[in-house]
């Protein structure tokens, strides 16, 4: 085992600095800049992508609302189709013409 702190030791001895070429690290650091750069124009920060955040919480908001349309819609008619079976007669339901038939 006394021969690995030598071997460690002996390592260091001989190992060179390194030297960092001026060239290599202003042309890293220049990637590096545009990279963020590019990174920032492609996953843009909340405050500057406040207009399209209201826009899609808009469009959301607008179908919860129509989803509730047609739930209310379907309850009723459920319950209508309920009493009219309990009834012995056929069930009359107006269906309303702003409910959507696709998803």
């Amino acid at each position: 085992m006394r021969r690995l702190p030598q071997a460690l030791a002996a390592h260091q001895a001989t190992r060179t600095d390194r030297h960092v070429d001026q060239g290599i690290a202003e042309a890293v650091e220049r990637q590096t800049r545009a990279m963020r750069e590019l990174s920032r124009r492609a996953f843009p920060e909340p405050e500057e992508a406040s207009a399209d955040r209201l826009a899609i919480d808009a469009a959301r908001a607008q179908r919860r609302r129509e989803v509730a349309a047609t739930e209310v819609a379907a309850l009723r008619r459920a319950r209508a189709e309920r009493v009219a079976q309990q009834a012995g007669t056929a069930a009359v339901v107006a269906y309303p013409a702003l409910l959507r038939t696709t998803a």
